[in-house]
């Protein structure tokens, strides 16, 4: 049971998270407001957000760590790192900046109400471990939490699930006692999770069988860029190399998004053209891998060096392409009447969306809707003073968002002090009291089933600049760090 509130702590800052948002935007914070008190509340036993709960076999990124690492920190390894060399980067991050200090850990956000008297939030905060609550008052708020739901993945229901003897499991609630050695697997989903688990599970396991409902579009790309070796034998300083990889693989990245949206056919083409290659002759690629969407249209899932195709190459892993009738006591009947029969069913089928934790939120007492809201720049929503939120990209490394975000705020708290006000806020103007309210995520931009299923939980967005998001890092690193800190919308007290 919940023990008393003590008596409020305050902070200059609040950062929310210690995933690669929270640790990112902590060091840029203490880089550039070293003055400032700050900490950073971590719901979580360890830092790394995504990269601790995720533990299934060969858990990795598909954005390269050129990218998803931060502009101040050298990546030396592989471009496409597992979740431990992550983890790993994140920890001498937090140890060489003696970021430590700042993080609580099994500390959770529970309530978030913004004071006008005052001019601060009052944040309450659950303390994981005892169960105590405690209030903590923070000028800034810094939201870095990301939009996973952590604790509820998205997991289907089948009929005749109850009947099937094998084990079923999800990725993100991977049990660690799992032997798939010489075990018949199903991984349900083809995205880049199954795209991991594949090559990962089917060296030990006497079969990996893909099951997907639909294709998705994969690329393969090397685990290291062609420029790296030839970079690294000039023996230039490590920060030259990262910062001309990094600009390598955003070109890259640049050039594949662009052309999905302006020559789709084509790059729908070099795409099913490199899996061809990849597979036996015969393989009927256009039946289980060329998707009825355009390409980026829903994420290309990246396979390094290929090693999804070697394992069905091999013959240890396999492709179907059918709806699932029902499960039973061996495995699972398909709509075309076919069967696969199996040991251990694992549902990659993907994950749901939480907009800030569900934490309710209020301006003075006053309920916050965030559906009815709309952001500012991708950086604040609405009507909610001195609040920031960090959401990657969907087609670039999350982490360049991460930094463009943190300049931002960083910028807005040097032009606060300048200007001897308080408060910030992103506030409609008179014409745009006709604007319509639009969904968070365009679907003809992007579609995912993650997305198309949860943009009920998410703020809306609006039909004119700034009150829109989701645009491409190459549209942003150009607009955010030239964006006025004077324009009409931004109100400060």
């Amino acid at each position: 049971m919940a023990t008393a509130q003590r008596a409020a702590e305050h902070l200059d800052v609040l950062i929310i998270g210690a995933g690669v948002s929270g640790i990112g935007s902590a060091y840029h914070l203490q880089q550039q407001h070293p003055e400032r008190s700050f900490a950073v509340l971590e719901r979580n036993p360890e830092h790394g957000g995504t990269w601790w709960t995720h533990r299934y076999p060969g858990a990795r990124s598909d954005s390269d760590l050129f990218t998803y690492g931060y502009r101040f920190k050298p990546w030396r390894g592989a471009s496409i790192a597992s979740a431990q060399e992550i983890r790993k980067y994140l920890t001498d991050v937090i140890e060489e900046n003696n970021l430590a200090q700042y993080i609580r850990y099994r500390h959770q956000m529970v309530a978030a109400n913004w004071c006008s008297t005052e001019q601060h939030w009052q944040v309450t905060v659950q303390q994981l471990d005892s169960g105590a609550e405690i209030t903590i008052t923070c000028q800034f708020l810094w939201l870095c939490q990301g939009y996973y739901d952590h604790d509820k993945p998205y997991m289907p229901s089948w009929p005749g699930m109850d009947a099937f003897q094998g084990r079923i499991v999800h990725p993100q609630h991977w049990p660690q006692d799992l032997d798939y050695r010489d075990k018949r697997v199903v991984v349900i989903g083809s995205g880049a999770t199954a795209a991991t688990l594949i090559p990962a599970m089917a060296p030990d396991a006497a079969h990996v069988t893909m099951l997907q409902r639909s294709p998705t579009f994969f690329l393969s790309r090397p685990k290291r860029h062609p420029l790296e070796e030839p970079l690294r034998e000039l023996n230039i300083p490590d920060e030259w190399v990262h910062e001309i990889l990094r600009r390598a693989h955003i070109a890259q990245s640049t050039k594949v998004a662009h052309m999905g949206a302006e020559d789709p056919e084509a790059l729908r083409k070099r795409l099913l053209d490199d899996i061809r290659a990849r597979l036996p002759e015969g393989f009927e690629v256009e039946k289980h891998f060329n998707p009825g969407y355009r390409p980026w249209q829903q994420r290309i899932a990246v396979v390094p060096d290929g090693d999804m195709f070697e394992a069905i190459s091999s013959g240890k892993a396999s492709v179907v392409t059918d709806g699932i009738e029902r499960f039973d006591a061996q495995g699972i009947v398909l709509q075309s009447g076919e069967r696969i029969d199996a040991d251990i069913i694992v549902s990659a089928t993907g994950f749901n969306l939480k907009l800030f934790d569900d934490v309710p939120f209020s301006v003075d007492g006053e309920s916050v809707d965030f559906s009815q809201r709309v952001p500012y720049r991708g950086v604040m929503i609405n009507g909610l003073p001195n609040m920031a939120y960090v959401m990657g990209y969907f087609r670039f490394g999350w982490t360049l968002r991460v930094e463009l975000v943190s300049d931002w705020v960083c910028r807005m708290l040097s032009h606060l002090d300048a200007t001897g006000k308080r408060s910030v806020t992103a506030s409609l103007r008179p014409q745009d009291a006709d604007m319509v309210l639009q969904p968070w995520c365009d679907a003809s931009n992007f579609n995912p089933g993650y997305i198309t299923r949860s943009q009920h939980r998410m703020h809306s967005s609006g039909d004119r600049e700034p009150w829109t998001h989701l645009h491409d890092y190459d549209h942003d690193r150009d607009t955010l760090p030239q964006a006025s800190l004077q324009e009409d919308v931004l109100v400060y007290r």
